[in-house]
């Protein structure tokens, strides 16, 4: 069972907490869209000023929307498009200031300012990305993308070898 965690501490010391929750959740779970499921929640419930989290997974030269929290979002994606298709197509994660600045946006939610997506490779193939979108301007940083793409590594982990 899940216990709603009050994060107190450092940025940092938050950040290693949800990534034990998750090693957690997703304990000898080998079900892609239930884990990816529960990252999102524990996301949404962990992250301060976002409007959406979740993520998309590569279907051939697109992307296909999967398990997220926040309003209905953008159902595919080409890989050409936006900054997910950019992530996707780069295999590197990226982190965007200003949305509006970016071009070739995707504008899913009018209300999105800033954005991380950060890819999703098991043995260099991509599965998909994690895309969290912020109201705020400049929202994610070096901290965010560190513990983020760590969090990735450890849903990484739960998909099995082919």
């Amino acid at each position: 069972m899940f216990h709603p965690t009050v994060y107190q501490g450092t940025l940092e010391e938050n950040y290693e907490t949800v990534l034990l929750q998750l090693k957690g959740l997703t304990y000898e779970e080998s079900d892609l869209i239930a884990n990816l499921s529960n990252a999102s929640a524990l996301l949404n419930q962990f992250l301060e000023d976002i409007n959406w989290v979740g993520f998309y997974l590569n279907k051939g030269e697109e992307l296909v929307l999967g398990p997220f929290q926040g309003l209905p979002a953008c159902i595919r994606i080409p890989f050409h498009k936006g900054v997910c298709g950019y992530a996707a197509t780069t295999k590197q994660t990226v982190v965007v200031k200003n949305v509006h600045e970016f071009p070739g946006h995707i504008a899913c939610d009018g209300a999105t300012n800033s954005e991380i997506v950060l890819p999703i490779l098991k043995d260099g193939e991509l599965i998909g990305v994690l895309d969290i979108d912020s109201p705020r301007l400049n929202r994610f940083n070096e901290i965010d993308q560190k513990y983020l793409e760590q969090f990735v590594q450890i849903i990484v982990e739960t998909i099995p070898t082919n």
